[in-house]
């Protein structure tokens, strides 16, 4: 199937919510439980979060669409806490999608997103092995880890990447 990278509407949200539910299961189940995995996706992709990411004006909210079905998702916005930093949130690819280079589209069209940006920096899960490869095959590197991923008291460790980005 063939997918085109566009920007997410709010016809999208409840097709976006799905597809970050199953493939969070499909990624963190082995390692958090699917109960705490539950609890995740039930705070973190609500509708309501989800619509107020589309329409963040210091970001850029991505899917992959064949026309009848969202293969991937990428979110990133400009980091307040950091000067010309673009934090990637989400980019994720139904797990059926995988490996056929959706993610990786998603990405080179978020990477031009933010003219002005000099850095782009992503939290991964410190146990998603994969994610750090595919990340790291991008050109990010490691710089920090945390022990809250995701948010105050969630107890999950993460490695924290970077990648300069080459916008004029």
């Amino acid at each position: 199937m063939v997918y085109f990278v566009r920007t997410a509407a709010e016809g999208d949200v409840e097709k976006i919510r799905a597809l970050l539910a199953e493939t969070f299961h499909a990624t963190y189940d082995p390692f958090y439980g699917p109960e705490k995995v539950a609890q995740l996706v039930q705070s973190w992709h609500s509708p309501a979060a989800i619509r107020a990411r589309i329409v963040r004006k210091d970001g850029e909210f991505l899917v992959a669409d064949s026309g009848s079905d969202v293969g991937g998702i990428g979110y990133a916005a400009m980091y307040p806490k950091m000067a010309k930093t673009v934090m990637l949130h989400q980019l994720y690819v139904r797990p059926a999608c995988q490996g056929e280079g959706i993610g990786r589209d998603i990405f080179a069209e978020l990477e031009t997103c933010f003219p002005y940006a000099e850095i782009m920096r992503v939290e991964v899960a410190l146990q998603n092995l994969r994610a750090v490869s595919f990340y790291e095959r991008l050109g990010f590197s490691e710089v920090d880890r945390m022990e809250e991923w995701g948010g105050p008291n969630s107890g999950l460790p993460a490695v924290v990447l970077e990648k300069p980005l080459q916008n004029l």
